[in-house]
């Protein structure tokens, strides 16, 4: 089976995003027309991605998230200067004859959102989402019986494979109704704006308003800033609310959409070709003055 065989299965099982569609879904680099060795599924294409991949015998990378350190993600390093690390990095996939493809726009355009029926899936939570979308990019789940926050950090830490994580919120509050949310910066999925009758809106204060009005104590987003829905939270928890925000990155927030990516490309090789999911693992590494748990025993 050719690498081009297999996108063309993949274009099949995929929503089509029209004609006039121009994103950052593409073949980034390599011959699609070479008969395919094996398929490494990540959620990074990382250099040390690419050298397991290269262990794996794998000409197939199939990844998430970008290539190049510049936002549109050209496969052409586009500065005004010369980046010898993105060069190194081209070498390698070259050397090795790895074709590289980026699937994003395509993965978050099903319904349900591709990347988070992996990240429910292999957290264990699928059982626990609840119906209600009442913003963009919504997907809550409600635990039967209240988990305690440090617990639920834990859960993620060992499920997705993390060093540790950011968390605002009290290690022993008891959490049952918890939502993935996008991420929170300005203009995003929300753009800001003066409603008719001049109040403001944007995707801040509709997360606000769910913690505020519909019981949402937990919220897991992508990207973050301090000033809106964090601050709002933290002053929350000092006036004696129950509320939390766990934080564990963007690329750690979406790595169980690439085990599950996975899943879905075995299926449509009908397993003629070896697939293997390589986490990208935990870039952040966490130096602290003392844990929690060690103030809390003195």
């Amino acid at each position: 089976m050719t690498i081009q065989e297999i996108l063309d299965r993949v274009s099949e099982y995929h929503p089509d995003l029209g004609e006039d569609y121009h994103g950052c879904d593409e073949v980034k680099f390599g011959d699609c027309s070479q008969e395919c060795t094996g398929i490494v599924s990540a959620l990074v294409p990382t250099v040390d991605v690419i050298r397991r991949a290269v262990e794996l015998k794998a000409n197939l990378l199939y990844v998430h998230e970008p290539v190049s350190y510049l936002t549109p993600d050209w496969p052409e390093w586009k500065a005004d200067y010369k980046c010898r690390i993105y060069d190194e990095k081209l070498k390698l996939l070259k050397e090795n004859k790895i074709v590289l493809v980026r699937d994003h726009d395509h993965m978050h355009a099903h319904k349900p959102d591709s990347i988070f029926t992996g990240v429910l899936k292999y957290l264990g939570w699928m059982e626990y989402l609840t119906e209600e979308q009442k913003i963009p990019f919504g997907y809550t789940v409600c635990f039967p019986k209240a988990k305690k926050l440090r617990e639920i950090n834990q859960e993620l830490i060992e499920k997705i494979g993390m060093q540790g994580l950011r968390f605002i919120g009290n290690p022993e509050a008891e959490l049952k109704k918890i939502a993935f949310r996008g991420h929170i910066y300005p203009d995003a999925f929300i753009p800001q704006h003066f409603n008719e009758d001049g109040s403001w809106s944007d995707y801040a204060t509709e997360i606000i308003r769910e913690m505020e009005q519909d019981g949402v104590e937990c919220i897991i987003p992508g990207e973050v800033i301090e000033w809106t829905v964090l601050s709002y939270i933290r002053d929350g928890i000092s006036l004696g609310k129950n509320l939390a925000c766990i934080n564990p990155g963007h690329f750690n927030w979406e790595e169980l959409g690439a085990r599950y990516a996975k899943d879905w490309l075995m299926e449509l090789t009908e397993n003629k070709v070896s697939v293997f999911y390589v986490p990208t693992g935990d870039m952040w590494k966490y130096q602290t003055k003392k844990s929690l748990f060690e103030q809390k025993s003195e």
